[in-house]
């Protein structure tokens, strides 16, 4: 029996290891996790204890199949107090995960054999995703020389090239942290608006930013309303696990990622939604907040030690992340040296960048600042 050509995409290398690290750590070996990109610290109080209340006294059937009512409101109210954006709910449909958001969008989007723009480094599920939808990506080459941030020159060149359909535009990006401001989000907003062009903002690190970004730029309530808005409650929340995201849509996507939201997954986790309500109070925010103060440290710690190894960095203005180049040419045989002489887990660059990423690595600090100062001790060392 044959199997299909489309789910022959590459596995996501970060939970490879991820699994390799938790092997060793099983073992009873000293490690020190930076490859994933989970907060350590988990839900919010609050949402914990909704969800234990929940779970003795709760109706955790089927919802709606674009989220409740609820919490659809919630996260619009959300989107005034951070953004000062007059959200419709109507617009707000909730998703399991943004990974469930990127693939209903992907879906309602794009045609097979439609362009979609990609910067080059960036997270490897949009690739795989596209791929595996008959989507053909077109890399845009965002190292050093821009930034890490795709152009509207680069836009430009590829849709001259041939028509682009649509453009993934992450800010904080995911490996890098490097984020666009309100005005160059502009220009992209406008450009893609000018070409027909379906603008995807990846969204879910926003609240997780340095200096004076503020919660990061969204490109929802901006002047083109056909762009789509992907966030998450996983990182600013530590929701990880609970597998519960969110799309801010143009009106015409909404019937139809209503249907193939139906079809796909029936509703979101009940139980996530539901208590994902606690995540607005202002307990919870507070919490939040506290978090990113620690990841601000670890990142400062970061910043100060790295010269001292000789790496070259992207510029993490948000995330939790410092994408490096550590002047290998094997990132994947450096990594598994450095797991297996020191115990200390990054992801290879490949997983992000299939032309360059064998120069860089990804070190994920939302561990903290005691397990990065550790791991840089440990690095330093094993360099020499």
């Amino acid at each position: 029996m044959r199997i299909a050509r489309r789910s022959q995409v590459p596995p996501f290398a970060v939970m490879e290891v991820l699994a390799a690290a938790n092997a060793r750590a099983v073992a009873g070996e000293s490690v020190i996790s930076l490859c994933a990109g989970q907060p350590a610290s988990g839900a919010p109080s609050a949402v914990r204890a909704a969800a234990m209340g929940l779970l003795a006294d709760g109706d955790l059937g089927y919802t709606e199949a674009i989220g409740t009512p609820a919490l659809r409101a919630a996260l619009a109210r959300h989107y005034g107090r951070w953004y000062d954006v007059d959200l419709d709910p109507a617009r707000v449909v909730v998703t399991t995960g943004s990974s469930g958001a990127f693939l209903l969008a992907f879906l309602a989007a794009f045609e097979p054999g439609d362009r979609v723009a990609l910067a080059r480094p960036g997270y490897p599920a949009y690739r795989n995703i596209l791929t595996s939808l008959g989507v053909d990506v077109v890399d845009l080459d965002c190292g050093p020389a821009t930034g890490f941030r795709p152009t509207t020159a680069q836009l430009a060149a590829a849709h001259d090239d041939a028509p682009l359909a649509g453009l993934v535009l992450a800010s904080p990006a995911n490996p890098t942290g490097t984020m666009v401001t309100g005005a160059e989000l502009d220009a992209v907003v406008g450009w893609c608006a000018d070409h027909g062009v379906r603008l995807v903002s990846d969204e879910i690190y926003h609240g997780i930013t340095y200096g004076d970004a503020g919660r990061g730029a969204t490109a929802a309530g901006r002047a083109d309303e056909g762009a789509v808005v992907v966030s998450s409650f996983s990182k600013y929340w530590g929701m990880t696990g609970w597998r519960l995201g969110w799309l801010v849509l143009p009106p015409d996507l909404v019937p139809p990622v209503d249907a193939l939201a139906g079809n796909l997954a029936l509703c979101p986790p009940a139980l996530a939604q539901h208590a994902a309500l606690a995540a607005f109070t202002e307990e919870s925010y507070a919490e939040a907040d506290e978090r990113v103060r620690g990841y601000a440290a670890a990142r400062d710690l970061l910043l100060r030690r790295v010269p001292a190894l000789g790496w070259s960095v992207a510029p993490p203005d948000g995330a939790f992340y410092l994408y490096a180049d550590v002047g290998t040419d094997d990132s994947v045989g450096w990594c598994a040296r450095l797991l297996a002489e020191t115990g200390v887990a990054l992801t290879p660059g490949t997983d992000f960048d299939p032309v360059d990423g064998a120069r860089w690595v990804r070190l994920s600090f939302a561990a903290g600042e005691a397990a990065v100062d550790e791991a840089l001790d440990r690095i330093a060392a094993w360099q020499g």
